[in-house]
């Protein structure tokens, strides 16, 4: 059986397989929107949906980043169970925050089933596909809401014994940062730890997440406008700098994480990855980057790394996946 589904930018046919599975085949006729052919498990609804909220663009990405081990289940274990076991999970609460369209949330259901997750995200169109998604796979453990605003959290939430950012820290501007982190932390409770994971660093020579342009972290924020205007191809002439750092331009760093976390009562603690057979964030940031390439460039790079963190005592990473545990009353 085929299904042909129609989008202003393109075609997508479905194919159902022997396997039970789908083929996609995406003909698209917008020049901004790449062919794809992929497999997924996903019903007709919720392809339907995707394409409705998200367009052709990100049909095969939101496949790809649920259902592919090597995507996001990939980063998510070594980007968690790199700093906690697996059985510390159990009978815990899980607020995964800035969920989206609920892949993450979807990763981390399956990773522990044992557990009651909060997915918490305030763009409603998004948890339409979450909803959809956590039907799919039959969760019973998994609930949605809809936040207030990008810095404000719903009410009645209760508290958390881990909190999870995966890939939404770099997107908030630095007003909603200052805002929100102490809320969530207060949500979080003593003892408990929070993941801010997929989070580029604020000062890495290059500016990987939105330009991909070598010493713009360096910058004032005017001059780098102007720049990445000039030579960055996913940058239009109109976009201004508070759209920029939606997108996540300046990234992230450890300094200012603690020192937003260190204005509430109970102190951050940053802790170091031990388990999986890491040692420090840079071999975190290695087993992360496994799915990229080029290792023997790769584990010079980490050589490197190790050679400026014995020298200056700094850890130094393209990204950052902190694990920050709430000290104790």
């Amino acid at each position: 059986m085929s299904v042909t589904l129609t989008h202003t930018d393109g075609v997508v046919r479905v194919k159902q397989l022997s396997t039970g599975r789908r083929r996609i085949s995406l003909e698209p006729s917008n020049s901004k929107v790449s062919k794809c052919i992929c497999q997924t498990s996903y019903p007709i609804a919720l392809i339907e949906r995707i394409i409705s909220v998200a367009g052709l663009s990100y049909l095969c990405y939101e496949m790809r980043r649920d259902e592919d081990p090597r995507e996001l289940q990939h980063i998510l274990k070594y980007a968690i169970l790199g700093y906690v076991s697996e059985d510390s999970f159990d009978g815990k609460r899980i607020l995964d925050f800035g969920c989206g369209s609920g892949s993450s949330t979807a990763v981390i259901a399956r990773m522990f089933p044992n557990t009651e997750i909060v997915g918490v995200d305030f763009n409603n169109d998004l948890l339409s596909i979450a909803r959809l998604r956590a039907e799919h796979y039959g969760f019973n453990n998994v609930t949605f809401v809809l936040s207030p605003g990008v810095d404000n959290l719903p009410s009645e939430l209760g508290s958390f014994d881990y909190v999870i950012l995966s890939a939404v820290y770099e997107h908030l501007l630095p007003s909603e940062r200052e805002t929100l982190l102490p809320k969530l932390w207060l949500h979080l409770k003593p003892g408990g730890i929070m993941f801010i994971n997929q989070t580029y660093y604020r000062y890495f020579p290059i500016e990987s997440h939105t330009t991909r342009l070598p010493l713009i972290n360096y910058l004032s924020d005017k001059v780098a406008l102007r720049l990445v205007r000039m030579f960055s191809s996913s940058v239009g002439p109109d976009d201004t700098w508070e759209t920029l750092l939606r997108k996540g331009i300046r990234g992230a760093s450890v300094k200012e994480i603690s020192s937003i976390l260190n204005t509430t009562s109970q102190k951050p603690i940053f802790l170091e990855p031990e388990r999986l057979g890491m040692r420090d964030r840079i071999d975190l940031w290695y087993q992360l980057s496994s799915n990229a390439g080029l290792m023997t460039l790769r584990k010079f790079f980490v050589c490197c790394l190790k050679i400026l963190k014995k020298i200056t005592g700094s850890t130094i990473t393209p990204s950052l996946s902190l694990a920050i545990k709430k000290s104790p009353l």
